[in-house]
C-alpha cells in the first residue's frame, strides 16, 4: 500500500495487539501507545499496530470519533533509538502501512497529547485532525539534531498549519517548545491542566459523534485536507457539487427534523 491508496477494508492480522491499545466507549474509540516504560519511544511494531487500530476504528461501525492518546508519562518522545530490533521487527517508518495513512480515516482523530512529543510522535500528532495538549507538554521536531530530514510530512503540515517561516524554524533549530507555545502557533487547538487531556478530548469527540452527521464530518475531512490544493473557483465548484449531493442525502432530512423537533439529532452511521 502507498501514500494515497484507499483504506485497507481490515487492519489484517494484528501481532503485537497489547503495543497500542484500543477501547470504544459512547460511539468513540480511545487508541493508546503502550510502551510506557519506553515514555511510548516508537518501533516499526508499535507504528504498525498503531495504524491497524485506526484503520480498525474507520471499520468498526460502533465508532463515530477517534482519540489517541500515550500510555503514562508520554505521549510519544520519537523513535526509541536505544531499542534494538530483533528478527522480523518492522523498521522505522514501517513498510508494511503508509505512514499518512490517517488522512484517508473518514472519522475525526483528535491526539490527546498527555506529555513529551517528539519527532515521529509530532509527525503522528500533525497527521490527527485536532490537538489537545497536556500544560507543558514539550515539543520538539528533533530530526535535525539527529542527521535526519523532516520525516512523517512534517515539513508540509507545519507550513501548511503555521506557515512556512515557522515550519523552518522549527524543523532547522529543533528547539523545545511548550504546549502553550504551540497554542499560540495555532499548532496545538486547546491547552488543558496536566491530567484532564484524555477526558477533555472524549468529551470533544463524544460531543461530535452525538451531533455531528458522519457523513458530513467525512466530506468535510477531505475538503480541508484537499480544496486548500485548488483555486478558490474549484474549490467552490465542489462545494457545490458536494451540497447538492448532501440535500438528497437522509441526513440532511434528520438534521432538520431533529431542529424542527427540538431534539437530539440520530444520524445514521457511515456505510
Amino acid at each position: 500500500m502507498a501514500h494515497g491508496d484507499p483504506l485497507p477494508s481490515d487492519p489484517g492480522e494484528i501481532r503485537h495487539p497489547e503495543l497500542v491499545l484500543y477501547d470504544v466507549d459512547d460511539r468513540v474509540a480511545t487508541i493508546t501507545f503502550n510502551r510506557p516504560d519506553r515514555m511510548n519511544g516508537m518501533i516499526g511494531n508499535m507504528e504498525l499496530v498503531y495504524l491497524q487500530r485506526l484503520v480498525q476504528a474507520a471499520h468498526d461501525p460502533e465508532v463515530r470519533a477517534i482519540v489517541v492518546t500515550g500510555a503514562g508519562r508520554g505521549f510519544c518522545p520519537g523513535a526509541d533509538l536505544a531499542y534494538r530490533a530483533g528478527e522480523g521487527d518492522l523498521p522505522l517508518p514501517n513498510e508494511v502501512l503508509p505512514t499518512s495513512l490517517p488522512l484517508q480515516v473518514p472519522k475525526p482523530i483528535i491526539a490527546a497529547i498527555n506529555g513529551a512529543c517528539a519527532g515521529a510522535g509530532l509527525g503522528h500528532a500533525m497527521l490527527c485532525d485536532m490537538r489537545i495538549a497536556a500544560a507543558g507538554a514539550k515539543f520538539t521536531t528533533a530530526f535535525s539534531q539527529r542527521g535526519l530530514i523532516a520525516e512523517y510530512g512534517l515539513a508540509w503540515h507545519l507550513a501548511h498549519v503555521a506557515g512556512r517561516a515557522t515550519a523552518l524554524d522549527l524543523l532547522l533549530t529543533a528547539r523545545v517548545l511548550l504546549a502553550e507555545d504551540m497554542a499560540e502557533l495555532g499548532l496545538v487547538n486547546r491547552v488543558v491542566p496536566v491530567g484532564g487531556v484524555v477526558a477533555e478530548a472524549q468529551a470533544l469527540a463524544r460531543e461530535l459523534a452525538a451531533n455531528v452527521s458522519p457523513t458530513s464530518m467525512k466530506v468535510i475531512k477531505d475538503q480541508v485536507l484537499n480544496q486548500p490544493l485548488t483555486s478558490p473557483f474549484e474549490a467552490m465548484t465542489r462545494a457545490d457539487e458536494l451540497m447538492y449531493e448532501s440535500l438528497q442525502g437522509d441526513d440532511v432530512k434528520e438534521g432538520i427534523t431533529a431542529f424542527l423537533e427540538k431534539r437530539p439529532v440520530d444520524f445514521p452511521p457511515l456505510p
